[in-house]
Parts: C-alpha cells; structure tokens; sequence
C-alpha cells in the first residue's frame, strides 16, 4: 500500500470514529429542530419557519468557523412580498483551496392528518433504525448532514483548514421556492463556490448510495372549467345542460392513453440507458394495491425518470357530505406535470395548454392561471466534484454508487445553474425507498444518516487538500 493510500485510510478511519461518537449528538440537534413545525405554505404559522431559521443560524454559529452567519430574506418577485427566512453563512477559502457551498432547507411540508400518522408528526419517534417525524429526512436531515460534516472535518483537522464553505438552509422550498432568484441575487457572493452540494434526494438503498444525475422538471398550474353562470337545479336542466364536472372530466381523460401515457403531442422524453428496476419492486415500493395495473411504457425506471407524467393533485368541488342536487357552474383542478430532462418547463406549458384549448368538450370555458415552472436538470459526472464525490461515497458506504435519475423535480436548480454557471453541482441526500417523504410516516433510516454525513466529511476533507 502506497503512502498517499495509507494516508487516505487513516483520514476515513478518523473521520468515521468521529461520525459515530458524535452520532448521538447529531440525531439530538435533529429531533431539536424536527419539533419545530415549520411549514412554509401560506395556511401555516410563518413565526414557526422564522423560529426554524434562528435554530438553524445558531448550530452554523455554534460551529466557530465561518466568517458571517444571517438569517435574511428576499423579495417575491417583483412584490414587496418577502419570501421565508433562509440561513446563510461563508467562510473564505485559503492557499489556492476551492470553495464548496452546502445546500439544504429547513421548511417542511404539510403534516396532514394526524389519524394517518402512527405517531405525532412533530415530535420524533425512533422505531427500530429509523426516526419517524415530518421533515426527520425532507429536509432538516439534509441540514444536519452538512452541520454534522463539518464537526467532523474540525475535530479531525482543527478549525484552521484551507477550505472555502459557504452554507444556504433555504426557507421555502417546500413551498416552491418563490424568493429563490432573487435571493441568490442579492446574496451571489456570499455564495459563490466552486461545487455546489444539494442535500435534498434520496439513496438507491439503505446499503446502497445514489449520486443524482438526472431530474424531471416540472410545471404546475389551476385549471378551472365553467359553464353556467349560477348553479342550476338538476332535476330541472340536467340531461339538457352540461354542468362543469362533465366537460372537465372529459377533457381530464384526453391527457392519457388508455395504457396510462401521457398523451399531450409537445411532451417529449429523455433518451438514457436505466438501471434494471422491476415492476415488483415498482409496486412494493410505492405501496399499489392488489388487482391495480401499473401505467405507462418502457423499461420501470425510464418512465419515473425519463418521461412526462400528468398528475390531477387537487379538486375544488363541493365535498360529498356537501353535494346537493344541483348543476355545478364551474369547477377546478390543481394539474401537476413532470418534464423530461432535455425540455424547458416553458416549452412543456405550451404544449399543455394547446392540448386543453383544443380538446376541451362542450365548447366549456377554460381559465389556467396560478402557473409555476420548474426546469429539468442533468449532471456532468465527469467534473472533478463528482468524480471526488462518488469516490467518497464508495468509501463510505463501502458500495459503488448508483448514477440515478429522480422523478421529483428541485426547480431551483436551474437558478443555480444561472447565477454560478461554472460550478459544478451535486445532488446528494439522505432518503431512501422506503422514507416517505412528504406523506404521512416520513422517516429518516439511521445508518443511511450516518453513512450520508461520513459521506461528505470525507469529500471536504479531500477537497480542503485539492488546490486550483
């Protein structure tokens, strides 16, 4: 074994002790903030997000190696609205060392009904290898992965390393990262890096680390059928005069063939080769019920990767327990669509709304508005950062790592990609198949936290010796 090897070695073991003994610490700092319900929609206590933040400023200050720690804002927009506070800090780099910047967020989604919830949603409960809470994985693991990381680096190499760190814990992610541009905008040099890390996608496995290589896009948006001006009783008109529900219904079954495809001409996907993935597994991991047939075509992994998709996520109609006997004048969805990489989220609405406009029945009126876009994204594994980061993965983890495709959609991604176009990004995380991120029962698994943190501990420790 060579001496740069041994070294190599010695660095891991070092790392990995000081992971382990800290790990108590770590998973108490996280339950700390996951009893802090800090959803960032609109319907949600904003004071919670704030008190979040200040939570999180103080773990990054209570580090003692960065040089500016804040908690700001930005504005919504062009509005005078501001968005959610997020948490920013840096430390300059020295002696020709790069700067990396550490990305994750801090908000949470909805916690939903707690009858669909085995334990509180807010305070975390460890059963077996895992801690269940909302936000214990989405995101506030992400957040503790990088406070944990740079613990280790300081009780392993000092506080006086060479490497330039900059830190962004987002406040609004999960609520569509409305500020996000201009947050970036206004804080560019203080987070200006070399390699961007965003902790915020899952694992292949919990035995098996994922670099993500490839995410859908999206585009989001209300569509809202009408056709009365007033209601009208049903027994009277109905068979004569078309209520809202039937022409939306309607219109609804054109986005898809009768396989479950999408079937809007303009929607395009994404040509790649795709892991093995069976739909098995597809069905055991997504919890589908027997009898139910899985939808769409091509290789598992193609389809939840590489595809479009056409989601119908909500519905304004009266409930059941409300309906009464009456024509409905108009009626909306909320239409969740997932673009494949290789289209513009812009491109993608296009062809959607031409599709709706030209097949809605009945000659129904149609309004879309409340349109969110979010552009799909592909890594460059060849760069230095993710060769450097799927070499600490295997070391870690002691497994190669997968190059995966995710379904989900990180829209701000493409921000990044504007405002620093020369860093190289990696998106890195600590769920896994069965975490359940943004459902009831989200969990985070203990040993994929462990492995996550000594995971990046190791690529800033190599990239704190790597110069130019």
């Amino acid at each position: 074994m060579s001496e740069a090897d041994q070294t190599q070695d010695a660095v891991l073991a070092a790392l990995d002790e000081v992971v382990r003994a800290e790990l108590p610490h770590t998973i108490a700092d996280l339950t700390d903030l996951v009893r802090i319900p800090s959803v960032s929609w609109a319907a949600f206590d904003p004071a919670n997000v704030a008190r979040s933040a200040d939570a999180v400023a103080g773990l990054i200050r209570d580090l003692e190696v960065f040089d500016t720690v804040a908690v700001a804002q930005a504005p919504i927009g062009d509005s005078d609205e501001k968005g959610r506070p997020a948490v920013v800090a840096r430390r300059a780099a020295k002696n020709g060392a790069p700067t990396i910047l550490l990305y994750a967020h801090h908000d949470v989604q909805p916690p939903g009904a707690d009858e669909d919830w085995d334990t509180a949603p807010f305070e975390p409960t460890v059963r077996g290898d895992r801690i269940y809470a909302r936000g214990a994985a989405d995101d506030k693991a992400g957040v503790m992965t990088h406070i944990a990381a740079i613990r280790a680096l300081t009780e392993t190499v000092g506080r006086d390393f060479d490497l330039g760190i900059a830190m962004f814990i987002e406040g609004e992610e999960e609520f569509g990262s409305r500020s996000f541009a201009n947050f970036l905008a206004e804080n560019k040099q203080t987070l200006a890096a070399d390699a961007i890390v965003v902790a915020d996608s899952d694992n292949w496995s919990t035995d098996i680390p994922s670099l993500t290589v490839g995410l859908r896009g999206n585009v989001a948006f209300r569509l809202t059928v009408s056709t009365l001006e007033h209601a009208s009783h049903s027994g009277m008109y109905g068979g004569g005069v078309p209520d809202a529900m039937m022409p939306l219904v309607r219109l609804l079954a054109t986005l898809h063939d009768d396989d479950g495809s999408v079937a809007v001409d303009g929607l395009t996907s994404h040509e790649a080769d795709v892991p093995e993935f069976s739909e098995q597994q597809l069905r055991d991991d997504a919890a589908v019920l027997d009898g139910v047939s899985l939808i769409g075509r091509g290789p598992v992994l193609s389809r939840l990767w590489n595809q479009p998709t056409v989601t119908v996520t909500g519905i304004d109609a009266p409930s059941v327990a409300n309906a009464s006997n009456t024509l409905l004048p108009k009626a909306a969805v909320r239409i969740s669509a997932r673009i494949a990489p290789g289209q513009t989220a812009s491109e993608a609405f296009v062809a959607l709304e031409k599709h709706l406009r030209e097949n809605v029945p009945f000659g129904a009126h149609i309004e879309i508005d409340d349109v969110d876009f979010g552009d799909p994204f592909l890594v460059d594994t060849s760069g230095w950062a993710a060769v450097e980061a799927k070499r600490a993965m295997k070391d870690a983890w002691g497994a190669e790592p997968v190059e995966a495709g995710i379904g989900g959609s990180i829209p701000f991604i493409a921000d990044l990609v504007r405002e620093f176009p020369d860093a190289q990004i990696l998106v890195t995380g600590v769920e896994d198949p069965d975490t359940r991120a943004h459902s009831p029962n989200e969990s985070l698994h203990l040993g994929v936290f462990r492995r996550a943190i000594l995971t990046e501990a190791l690529l800033l420790a190599r990239l704190n010796n790597r110069v130019g």
